[in-house]
Formats: structure tokens, C-alpha cells, sequence
């Protein structure tokens, strides 16, 4: 099999049409199809179902598409890995965290790093969920909880806390709670029960409640920062995690309340492969990241 019609078969699979892996690869519509054709000649099997919306894999085009996307994978891990500099880190780290954590704590931070190591570019992509570091969707992730994976490598990074916060304006409205049960009486901002960026986020509705019934929300919003946002307006009051916490009080825009709660805590890890132990890249951003978690406090 040849391996540029390979990269093109790749393209075609991950984008789902000729035209718009034609754009990914600088390649005309047509010269993307004759290579797919090309290619299911010399296989002898169809590798697309060809309809009008675009194009679905075929059994065998999954198959192919597999193994393709694994060789290219390590292909770039180990284009990483020779590429970089010997004597100092150098070339791209893609890393990924939370939206709430990459927006809030880390972008600001990277400037930081970028200026320490002017050799290294970044890649920053911001998900509530997972990406799949074997299959270098990502070189490195902050993730709020410990790797399911056995293969990849994993260092303890920070505990998270949590508090709860309500701007000054809601607290001269609605008064201020004083012990959890205090919180029936007064509107909550919860996160949306859609793909949490952490476990037990929505704490708050629960605490000094019967199991099972839980406080209903005045807004639910699926966005950390939509939730500061809304906090800082006076719509209600919400657990934050304490990176944000300690922003808004800081800049006097929120309070925090009843802090004698035990609220649930989030691990948070430093993920990579195991091929990327080595990587100078890894470790110095790594090292970065734990010097500025423990300025924190």
C-alpha cells in the first residue's frame, strides 16, 4: 500500500468528504478521489459508501482506518521525539485540560512557560472530555481525575478545593446562609448535567440534604465560567473551584461562604504516554506546572 494514498485515505476518513480533506491536504476534490479509487483498486475492496450527504466508512474502511490512524500516531511520536533538541526542549507540545481550568488558570500562565523555553510552540485544546493521548489527539493532559489506561504515565499535580461564592450585591438581597440547610432558601447555580469537567461538581445541590433529594437549581449552565459570570451578576450563588474562587475575591467580586464545609476535592494529574518519558518537552512543562501550583498557596 502506498503511503501517500494512505495519508490521503486518512484525511478523507477523519473529515468525512473528498472536498474537505482536499482543503487539510492543499489537494483538488478530484485528486483525492482518484486516489481513494486508486487505492480500492489495488485492495480490491470498497473502502466508502458513497451518498449524497458525504461518505461512511465501509467494514474494511474502518478496518484500514485503524491501523492507519495507530502507524501515523506513532509516526508523529517518535518524529517528536528525534526532532527535539538534544541539549534543550524544543518543538510543539499539544496539551489538553478542562475548558474551565485551561481558560481560568492556564492560558494565562502560558506566556510563562513560552518565554522560559523559546524553542517549544503550543498547542492548547480545551475539552471536557478525554482525548485520547495514545493515538496523540494530545502529547500531554491535566485531567481532574487519574488515568483509566495502564499505559500512560501519571504524576499528582494538585488537590483542587472547592467554595462556595455569591457576589456582594446577591448577599445585601438574599442574605447570607449560615449553614448548609441555609441553602434551601436560596438560588443555586449548578453546573448542566452534560459531560462534567469533574466528579461530584454539583456537591452543592445535596449538602445537608436528604440522600435523593437533591435542590433544584435556579440557572444550570454547562460552563465554569458562565457560572462566575452568573455569580458575579448576583443571580445566585455557586461552588467554584478555587483557582476561580480566589480570583473573584480577590478583584472584590464575590464572597465566600459557609467555609467551614467539607466539600468533595478533585486529584488532579499530569498525564502523558509512556513513549514521551524521555520527551524534555514534557518534563520541563511538567516542572513548570508544579512550581506554579505551589505559589498557589
Amino acid at each position: 500500500m502506498d503511503w501517500d494514498k494512505l495519508r490521503v485515505f486518512h484525511a478523507v476518513a477523519e473529515a468525512g468528504s473528498f472536498t474537505h480533506a482536499g482543503d487539510t491536504l492543499n489537494l483538488s476534490q478530484s485528486a483525492v478521489s482518484r486516489q481513494i479509487s486508486a487505492l480500492e483498486e489495488a485492495l480490491q475492496v470498497p473502502l466508502f459508501h458513497r451518498h449524497a450527504r458525504g461518505l461512511i466508512l465501509t467494514e474494511q474502511g474502518e478496518s484500514l482506518n485503524r491501523t492507519v490512524r495507530e502507524v501515523f500516531a506513532k509516526l508523529a511520536m517518535t518524529e517528536a521525539l528525534l526532532t527535539e533538541s538534544k541539549e534543550k526542549p524544543a518543538g510543539r507540545l499539544k496539551v489538553t485540560t478542562t475548558v474551565g481550568f485551561g481558560a481560568t488558570w492556564l492560558a494565562p500562565r502560558v506566556q510563562q512557560f513560552l518565554d522560559q523555553y523559546p524553542d517549544v510552540t503550543m498547542s492548547l485544546i480545551l475539552d471536557d472530555a478525554d482525548l485520547d493521548l495514545a493515538m496523540r489527539e494530545a502529547d500531554v493532559a491535566i485531567r481532574m481525575h487519574a488515568p483509566k489506561q495502564p499505559d500512560l504515565v501519571q504524576r499528582h499535580l494538585m488537590t483542587m478545593e472547592w467554595h462556595v461564592c455569591a457576589s456582594p450585591d446577591y448577599l445585601r438581597k438574599h442574605g447570607t446562609p449560615a449553614t448548609p440547610e441555609d441553602l434551601d432558601s436560596h438560588r443555586l447555580i449548578l453546573f448542566g448535567d452534560y459531560r462534567a469537567p469533574v466528579p461530584d461538581i454539583n456537591w452543592l445541590a445535596e449538602i445537608g440534604r436528604r440522600p435523593g433529594n437533591p435542590r433544584r437549581a435556579l440557572l444550570e449552565v454547562n460552563s465554569l465560567q458562565a457560572m462566575v459570570m452568573a455569580v458575579r451578576s448576583g443571580i445566585g450563588l455557586a461552588a467554584l473551584p478555587d483557582y476561580m474562587a480566589a480570583e473573584e475575591e480577590g478583584a472584590q467580586r464575590s464572597v465566600r461562604l459557609l467555609t467551614e464545609l467539607k466539600a468533595p476535592k478533585v486529584d488532579v494529574y499530569f498525564v502523558y504516554p509512556e513513549e514521551l518519558r524521555t520527551s524534555k518537552r514534557v518534563a520541563v512543562f511538567r516542572d513548570f506546572l508544579l512550581a506554579r501550583l505551589a505559589q498557589r498557596g
